[in-house]
């Protein structure tokens, strides 16, 4: 069987801006693999979880008896040191809740002491 003369041509005409398809689509149009999408997707629960849960916690930590002398005292500690000291403080453990997230305590610290402001 006898092909004209242009099918090769027009094959790898095809092939070519598939090609160049693909690297425009994945490089700048914004596609993405099913992978990357549900990782985005669990992300971004997360931080919607983490923005709602922040405020309950820090409202906890302000409802101890002596809330001033422990925002001042994480006010004092180091940034690193704030997430921790909340977590410890056992109020970013939600009720119902077996673990505490590392996330929300970081968040609640925030919003209870928040990083000083660099001086310029």
């Amino acid at each position: 069987m006898q092909f004209p003369t242009y099918t090769k041509p027009l094959v790898w005409g095809f092939i070519g801006g598939a090609i160049a398809c693909a690297i425009v689509g994945f490089g700048w149009g914004g596609w993405v693999t099913g992978s990357t999408a549900r990782k985005d997707t669990a992300m971004a629960a997360h931080d919607a979880v983490v923005t709602a849960l922040a405020p309950v916690c820090a409202e906890r930590f302000r409802a101890q008896d002596d809330a001033s002398a422990k925002i001042a005292d994480l006010a004092k500690a180091s940034t690193w040191e704030r997430g921790s000291a909340v977590k410890k403080s056992g109020f970013a453990l939600m009720p119902g809740s077996k673990t505490t997230d590392t996330d929300v305590a970081r968040a609640c610290a925030e919003l209870l002491a928040p990083p000083p402001v660099p001086k310029t």
